[in-house]
């Protein structure tokens, strides 16, 4: 599977490397695409289109990962959120604001 190394990539470029990781993994698990698409109930100009990086809805992109069993990817592209900042809000709490320090003996020589 190929790593996105550069963040900078263009929306094509990353539907069209999204399109070789799907085409990879449906290779390695020795699916055909006509396989696929009957086993995720899409058409197979879908998966054609998919797997070439030239759009596919996202109703077509979760089908044909449930079909390859990797659901797990769709959680890759939504990491848990530790902290809501919604709650920290609601909370009433506010960050104190912190200084750099400055140590005592060189404060006492600018004076």
């Amino acid at each position: 599977m190929c790593v996105v190394k550069n963040t900078l990539m263009t929306s094509d470029e990353l539907e069209s490397l999204l399109g070789a990781n799907l085409r990879a993994l449906r290779i390695r698990q020795n699916v055909t695409q006509r396989d696929l698409a009957l086993r995720a109930n899409v058409s197979l100009g879908a998966v054609q289109h998919a797997e070439s990086g030239r759009g596919a809805t996202v109703r077509t992109l979760v089908r044909m990962l449930k079909a390859l069993g990797r659901t797990d990817w769709i959680d890759a592209l939504s990491p848990q959120v530790s902290v809501s900042p919604l709650e920290v809000l609601k909370s009433g709490r506010r960050a104190k604001r912190q200084r750099a320090s400055v140590p005592r003996a060189a404060r006492n020589r600018d004076v």
